[in-house]
């Protein structure tokens, strides 16, 4: 658990096994491509948005929404990664507000280079 809290904190980088989220009590797994719960805390991804998959608006944006949700899972799963804190540290939801960032590289990044989610940089979000 401590490792969990350095993690959150922006200490040092920890190793993931992550599952994808059923609708079981959600620990240590993704919700979307931009959403992961860890440790029981609920983390969003904050520089990048992903479609949508807990409710798509439409049968494409679910489609797309769960190919980044899978795209990403693997990405998280390859080895420890470090949860790099922002300006806020969490949202109006409740969820920490973090830049996923393994060997100074954005995981999010990477998903936007595979076309399934856009760089996000604040304000309001686009549909």
């Amino acid at each position: 658990m401590a490792a969990a809290a350095s993690a959150l904190s922006g200490g040092k980088a920890v190793p993931a096994r992550l599952t994808i989220c059923s609708h079981a009590k959600p620990i240590d797994c993704m919700v979307d491509g931009h959403t992961v719960w860890m440790a029981g805390t609920k983390i969003h991804i904050t520089d990048i948005d992903t479609p949508k998959s807990h409710p798509p608006r439409c049968a494409r944006e679910a489609r797309l929404g769960q190919a980044a949700t899978l795209k990403m899972h693997p990405f998280l799963n390859a080895g420890p990664f470090t949860l790099t804190p922002i300006k806020r540290d969490v949202d109006r939801y409740g969820r920490k507000l973090r830049i996923v960032e393994r060997g100074g590289e954005s995981l999010g990044a990477v998903l936007v280079s595979h076309g399934l989610a856009r760089r996000y940089g604040g304000g309001k979000r686009s549909p």
